[in-house]
């Protein structure tokens, strides 16, 4: 084995295990492949980037931007919708014929596409038939993968199949090539599902339904978390809007309707008003209020700037603007690294005239705006070199705190005996979020701790330097005496009206969000909704949503005007499952839409033109003939697939012009010769299939094609049967969720959990394993 052997095999045992962990992008990784492979000479420069300009990249993105116009103009909605009217009340009618349209339609369109379109139309189906969604949404998803095997274009492994094909001198495959194993496999599978896989799928309904008293009873269990509290005639709250309330960042609550007197204020705003007696409806935890109990009395010490107590020469004042041209104009404080990387604290921005001192996590720079900061002559010095600063100068704090008025905003919080933050860390206090302050410093007897470090624990008697509102330990005294009450079935039915409701989401297969939290994306204030509830798995998560990570498969419900809930259809992040009507399509296009997509079909499948062409046409066709606007063409196009295709390909050359892929054929499949051909197939399709449940189909086919060719030819074995052994095993991702996006798509929504995946889809694959060793040499003889 030579070096370079050893270095693409490191490479690829790299590209696996990112795969697997998921600790990188699979887009990242497959591009970082890419790179290292050409900087260390393992394959020519040109050959790197000759993955973009591959036909089968080509045949992807343009088959992409057909199935979108399909969508956008209601032609596969049109499908769709007649299983509700053809299938009765029979459920085994009704998994037939939704399973039969889910695979038609994922054998002309991208099969991801489909499982996203047909998702709400099967939510409306068992709404309608009473039926839990949990015994639909497998069968849904293990469809779509069904009728990714039937012709060419299905999916992105049958094209990179074909195309591998291609690249070694043989004929491609045709269009409906895949057709008869495919079939029959489809044939196989829905056969299972209807008569034994549907009796191991779980029985869960997670109370989905339009009506609000239903959902708050529903799996989401949310009637449990149900209060209501009354504000008393002489409460701190009063006249406060909710954001300055603190009832949603210090006690995790929702306030889902105001009740005043007669009237319902529903969904209400951050800036909506309290009043005196109004009846506040929230979803949370009455424990929430007991923890604040225990935190005991907080008390201010003020003067820390024009007082008695100093903060020391260590520290300095400086005001400054941000340069035009600077790199932070438009980000946040955290963004732009601030307090991480520069270890200063800015603690007041002044817009026109105004002093600004809460709320500041959601600011985002402006070169108008004046800002105050604080920190360590060195640490601030190094800010103004780093040439994003414009009018700089340091201050009196005395001055700077009487001009703007900032000494009533620099408080001392004494912790006191007793409480249950002495011994936790600053993060674990919770106390930036609950009562919205930034601590700058800490006060221990005779020492002074700047800007601590998150872990850093707080002790008895320590007084909290910290920029707030310096009400707000009085409000935080009310919050620690709030009186709540169980709900009535009278105030639920107060909760929903024609203008507020409550909606399912999930997140859309091509999101972007995955990994950041509900407050990190600033929904409440960017959508006007409120999360109640997050669907992981088999559980449902009803408190400190905020911090909630977000994971490819969770279900999420959310609450508040319906215009504001139809906003979510028009974003990429999100899916919207129940709760809301369908949305606008473009009927007028729908013959022409059709058109498009049977002409392409046509003329693939009598050889006219090659299917990268044809794709290519009819894509450019649904733009010319308004199906799709330009935007929407190029948003159908799924880049990170596109940028893991090319990246993988990159990688298939390296393994090639080495013989790491020959080394791998004799070693791994050519072993298994003693088995004869039917023990090559079996072992094929086993190595694809299990790569299958972990890594992108696509990345699989790429590895695993050459694999199967060169061990064709050493054998003597037909490369097309192997190649189609491939197609199968590429397509057989149903022991796990992670197998394919499809099966993440509706893990949240169905509820279900791992292990359902493998009990439902393990016979499965040992079906469609035989149907690889023993069936297809009939349409593909394994000689010739």
């Amino acid at each position: 084995m030579t070096l370079s052997m050893i270095f693409v095999l490191s490479v690829l045992g790299f590209a696996v295990l990112m795969f697997i962990t998921e600790w990188l992008r699979v887009d990242l990784v497959a591009l970082s492949v890419l790179l290292i492979l050409a900087i260390f000479g393992m394959i020519s420069h040109t050959d790197a980037i000759a993955g973009f300009s591959n036909t089968a990249i080509i045949t992807i993105a343009s088959v992409l931007v057909l199935s979108a116009g399909l969508v956008r103009t209601g032609v596969a909605q049109i499908l769709g919708g007649q299983i509700l009217k053809l299938s009765g009340d029979s459920e085994i009618k009704l998994l037939i014929i939704m399973m039969v349209v889910v695979g038609a339609l994922s054998g002309i369109m991208n099969n991801i596409g489909v499982a996203a379109l047909m998702l709400p139309v099967v939510m409306e189906i068992a709404h309608r038939t009473g039926r839990s969604p949990s015994k639909l949404l497998i069968p849904l998803a293990f469809a779509s993968l069904f009728g990714g095997l039937t012709t060419l274009i299905a999916t992105a492994p049958n094209i990179l199949i074909s195309s591998a094909l291609e690249s070694s001198g043989l004929e491609p495959f045709g269009l409906f090539d895949f057709t008869p194993v495919g079939i029959v496999a489809m044939i196989v599978g829905i056969v299972y599902l209807v008569f034994w896989g549907r009796h191991m799928l779980p029985d869960r309904d997670l109370g989905r339904s339009t009506s609000i008293a239903d959902t708050l009873n529903g799996e989401y269990e949310l009637h449990e978390r149900l209060l209501t509290m009354t504000l008393p005639a002489e409460s701190p709250l009063i006249d406060k809007n909710l954001a300055e309330s603190r009832l949603g960042s210090a006690l995790g609550f929702n306030v889902l309707a105001i009740l005043r007197g007669e009237k319902t204020l529903l969904a209400p705003g951050p800036d909506t008003q309290l009043r005196s007696h109004d009846k506040l409806l929230v979803g949370g935890r009455r424990d929430q209020v007991g923890t604040l109990r225990d935190w005991k009395t907080l008390t201010l010490k003020q003067g820390w700037l024009v007082g008695e107590h100093e903060l020391g020469d260590a520290l300095k004042f400086a005001q400054f603007k941000i340069a035009p041209d600077s790199e932070f104009i438009g980000k946040t404080f955290k963004e732009a690294g601030t307090r991480n990387l520069y270890e200063i604290n800015i603690i007041a921005v002044i817009q026109k005239n105004q002093v600004r001192v809460s709320q500041l996590r959601n600011y985002r720079f402006n070169p108008n705006d004046l800002l105050i900061a604080i920190g360590q002559p060195e640490k601030l010095e190094n800010m103004l070199a780093s040439n994003q600063l414009a009018e700089f100068e340091y201050v009196r704090p005395r001055n700077v705190a009487l001009k703007y008025k900032l000494h009533r905003n620099l408080i001392g919080i004494h912790i006191p005996e007793d409480s249950t933050l002495a011994g936790r860390s600053i993060a674990r206090s919770h106390l930036k979020s609950t009562l919205g302050i930034n601590v700058l410093g800490i006060r221990r007897g005779d020492e002074l701790i700047f800007m601590p470090s998150p872990h850093e624990e707080l002790h008895t008697d320590d007084v909290l330097i910290v920029i707030g509102e310096p009400e707000i330990l009085e409000i935080l005294h009310c919050l620690q005496n709030l009186e709540l009450e169980e709900q009535t079935e009278n105030d639920l039915e107060r909760l929903e009206s024609d203008e507020v409701g409550v909606a399912e989401i999930t997140l859309s297969p091509r999101t972007s969000i995955t990994g950041k939290t509900i407050g990190e994306l600033y929904f409440r204030e960017k959508f006007g909704l409120s999360v109640l509830a997050i669907w992981r798995k088999d559980r449902a998560y009803r408190t400190n949503l905020r911090d909630f990570v977000l994971e490819t498969g969770d279900a999420l419900m959310v609450y508040g005007e319906r215009k504001d809930l139809a906003l979510l259809q028009t974003e990429d992040d999100f899916l919207v499952i129940s709760g809301l009507d369908q949305p606008i399509y473009k009927k007028e296009k729908v013959l022409i839409a059709a058109g498009i997509e049977v002409g392409v079909l046509l003329t693939v499948a009598v050889g006219w033109l090659p299917i990268y062409i044809a794709a290519l046409t009819g894509a450019i066709l649904m733009v010319l003939t308004r199906c799709l606007t330009m935007d929407e063409a190029y948003e159908a196009i799924e880049w990170k697939a596109i940028m893991l295709i090319a990246g993988m390909l990159s990688l298939g050359v390296a393994m090639q012009e080495t013989g790491v892929t020959t080394l791998l054929a004799h070693h791994i499949l050519e072993s298994l010769g003693f088995l004869g051909p039917r023990g090559v197939l079996a072992g094929l399709f086993l190595i694809t299939c299990l790569f299958a449940q972990v890594m992108p189909t696509a990345a699989v086919a790429v590895l695993m094609a050459p694999m199967a060719l060169i061990t064709a030819t050493d054998m003597g074995l037909s490369p097309y049967a192997l190649a189609m052994v491939v197609a199968i095993g590429s397509s057989s991702s149903f022991l796990s969720p992670v197998g394919h996006p499809v099966n993440l798509l509706v893990m949240g929504i169905g509820g279900y959990r791992f292990t359902d995946y493998t009990k439902v889809g393990l016979p499965l694959v040992i079906l469609f394993g035989l149907i690889a060793v023993f069936v297809l040499p009939f349409f593909w003889p394994l000689y010739g």
